[in-house]
């Protein structure tokens, strides 16, 4: 369908759930010395302005980082996560959001390489853009971009050469069948790659496939997992809308429990809207 653009939600309150887990599995893959790789099957844009464009219709980010932007004292994964942000922004002022492969780019090592998939033809143009704004033209080694859909491209891909990586399965869900779509690529993955950790975003609808989708993954006899989902929101009474979304991570760092049950409280603190907010934290790591 080709409709949706990230833009329109940068910054909001999935993206702080989504980049600040992120970052702390990027940082500890980096804790190693032999480099990995980062696979990104929906790429987006790369990077967003705030304060001009799509962003500003919604202001979506005024919901999510715009809440955490002044913040102190806070976990070291919501300081991490801030202070990265922050350092986009360098005269203080939230104008400019990184897009997952920027944000995955500026947490890695020289050494360590991005794969990134992109099917929208405008956002995998600004996607480069976002790249070559950095230094790196379009054959460097580090980035490589590709305009494919990553569900059928990341077959090519497992295993990487390093036999390390973090995978990022981050789709728009603009059809119902990305949900069984995902179930899919994992399983498959899996038979390629069993030692990855990938991560899976997906939204909170008043409709039953996201849930399905979950309880599938649980299903799939993984030996370690896990899921988190923050709702800042009551849903909307006339069923529309995101109110929340979450992540399913497979071979998630064993730290990675106790560190978010210290953070998901701050969180639902600060980006919850209504008495309606909660948040889900539970794993399995063996």
């Amino acid at each position: 369908m080709l409709s949706y653009r990230h833009a329109f939600h940068a910054g909001n309150h999935a993206d702080v759930l989504k980049h600040l887990v992120l970052l702390q599995v990027l940082k500890h893959a980096t804790q190693k010395d032999k480099p990995f790789w980062y696979i990104d099957t929906h790429a987006g844009a790369g990077s967003y302005t705030l304060d001009k464009g799509y962003a500003t219709q919604n202001a979506e980010f005024a919901g999510g980082i715009g809440q955490l932007w002044d913040i102190q004292g806070s976990p070291h994964a919501i300081a991490d996560y801030v202070d990265l942000i922050r350092s986009f922004n360098p005269d203080h002022a939230l104008r400019h959001y990184p897009g997952s492969p920027v944000l995955a780019f500026s947490a890695m090592r020289a050494d360590d390489r991005l794969r990134l998939f992109e099917l929208h033809p405008n956002d995998y143009k600004l996607l480069n853009q976002s790249f070559k704004a950095l230094g790196l033209g379009p054959n460097n080694r580090r980035v490589m971009t590709e305009a494919q859909d990553g569900f059928a491209g990341i077959k090519a891909l497992l295993p990487p050469p390093p036999r390390r990586a973090v995978v990022l399965i981050d789709p728009p869900y603009e059809e119902k069948k990305d949900y069984q779509r995902v179930v899919d690529m994992l399983k498959d993955s899996l038979t390629r790659f069993a030692t990855g950790t990938y991560i899976i975003w997906y939204p909170l609808l008043q409709r039953p496939e996201p849930q399905q989708m979950v309880e599938k993954l649980k299903k799939l006899l993984l030996k370690n997992w896990l899921h988190v989902s923050l709702t800042v929101q009551t849903p909307s009474i006339d069923g529309f809308g995101m109110h929340g979304s979450g992540l399913f991570i497979v071979n998630p760092p064993y730290t990675l429990p106790q560190l978010l049950s210290e953070t998901m409280p701050i969180l639902l603190e600060k980006l919850g809207m209504d008495e309606g907010a909660d948040y889900v934290l539970e794993s399995q790591i063996s």
